[in-house]
């Protein structure tokens, strides 16, 4: 384990932090962010999250894992924003293998968490849900807990193990509970998730406050058209987002294969961006299914070629099937898609027709026939795929800009600390000591 810096360091650390936030609800303030599930900024709502602070006037600090390709210096500082990274290695094995990668995450959360010191906020970002405990060593040092629920982990444990609601389930859901207990304030995706936590956390409604996730629309910005992107086809399909078993890349596939069978449609290529636990078996599945060569698995790739691809396609994909999870979740693809004007065909999700409404068409009862007879539909009507992509453009730019979830974001930190004055670090707390008779 490195050496961390001594006393007399982080004093003129923690000096330097309060003379240096001077504007905004946040003067005099220092943030630490808890991450386990991605890197920063590769996890772009996490990254909003802080530059929102960072602008609003507070010292931002965040813990997060190393990524695999980027984000891979342990310490960083970007725009201002103070980045803490720890090895670690992903889940394999089922559940035994995440309960390995969120023991070791804990403890070098712990251990950094020491590293940046006293704090006046500390925000923790699930999954899991064991972040409330670093989280609680934390509040007892002067720090407000800001639990920011991007995923309801006992319905990601039963969409994703398949293992009903046995043991581990149970201990999934006490792990929520305590989590929820010990927050003061809660953030939430959207009013699904903000009405779980306020009838299964027990949460007062003045401490949970919607923070919608929305595209940093600098990053989606359309180019023109690469015919040859479509490898010959006079349409291309396109799928951005992780590939893991809840994500239903296997109901999309499925659906192209119908589209091809059943409708006679060889008129598209189709390409899936990312990657995730299931990237290996979902190309597996498209060869078994006869698709590779109309289907192209780029894995993750740099964003210009990403908004390459989407300023190419003519429809997107969002095949998420229907289980506890999706249902209530915002896919941040669905929001990504609407940036670049692109229509959808999704699966009938509550949060789907939420955030798309008449940007997306979508299929009942996660019927892959029906899927693929509405991506036929779109094909052919190209004046209502251009309808579809405006309404999704002025929705993004409109009700679910990132700048009403800033103002939302600031209000709940601005709520955590009513009444408190910030805690003192460093110089600052020696200075009081001194003074005392």
């Amino acid at each position: 384990m490195r050496a961390g810096p001594n006393r007399g360091t982080w004093a003129l650390l923690g000096e330097r932090s309060f003379k240096d936030t001077t504007s905004g609800d946040g003067t005099n303030r220092r943030a630490l962010i808890l991450v386990e599930n991605l890197s920063v900024p590769f996890d772009r709502r996490v990254w909003q999250e802080c530059t929102t602070l960072r602008d609003g006037g507070w010292t931002v600090h965040v813990i997060c894992p190393q990524g695999s390709r980027r984000d891979t210096e342990p310490e960083a500082e970007i725009d201002g924003v103070r980045i803490h990274r720890y090895p670690l290695r992903a889940a394999t094995g089922g559940p035994a293998g995440y309960l390995r990668e969120y023991g070791s995450a804990l403890w070098h959360t712990l251990r950094l968490a020491r590293k940046v010191g006293p704090v006046d906020v500390v925000h923790a970002c699930n999954p899991p849900d064991l972040l409330f405990l670093p989280a609680l060593w934390m509040k007892r040092r002067g720090a407000r807990f800001i639990f920011d629920q991007h995923d309801l982990v006992p319905e990601l444990y039963l969409s994703r193990f398949d293992r009903g609601e046995d043991l581990l389930y149970r201990a999934v859901c006490a792990l929520e509970r305590r989590t929820y207990r010990a927050a003061d304030v809660v953030l939430a995706t959207n009013e699904s998730y903000r009405d779980v936590a306020l009838r299964r956390g027990g949460k007062r409604p003045e401490d949970v406050f919607v923070v919608r996730s929305a595209p940093a629309v600098e990053r989606f910005q359309p180019v023109p058209p690469e015919p040859e992107l479509k490898r010959g086809k006079p349409h291309l399909l396109c799928y951005l987002g992780v590939m893991g078993p809840q994500d239903g890349v296997d109901y999309a596939l499925r659906a192209l294969a119908k589209l091809r069978d059943e409708l006679g449609r060889t008129d598209w290529h189709a390409v899936f961006v990312g990657s995730g636990d299931a990237f290996d078996a979902m190309v597996e599945l498209s060869r078994q299914l006869g698709l590779s060569e109309q289907v192209q698995f780029t894995g993750r790739i740099p964003d210009a070629d990403l908004v390459r691809y989407l300023s190419t396609a003519d429809v997107c994909l969002s095949p998420d099937p229907c289980n506890p999870l999706n249902d209530v979740s915002t896919m941040n693809k669905v929001l990504e898609y609407m940036a670049m004007g692109r229509p959808i065909v999704s699966f009938d999700l509550r949060e789907a027709r939420v955030s798309a409404g008449d940007a997306a068409v979508y299929a009942a009862g996660d019927d892959e026939a029906a899927f693929a007879g509405l991506i036929a539909l779109l094909l052919d009507d190209p004046e209502k795929r251009a309808r579809m992509g405006k309404i999704g453009t002025e929705r993004i730019s409109g009700d679910l800009s990132w700048r009403n979830s800033q103002a939302s974001l600031l209000a709940a930190y601005a709520a955590a600390c009513r009444d408190r004055t910030p805690v003192p670090t460093g110089e600052q707390a020696r200075a009081r000591g001194r003074q005392r008779p």
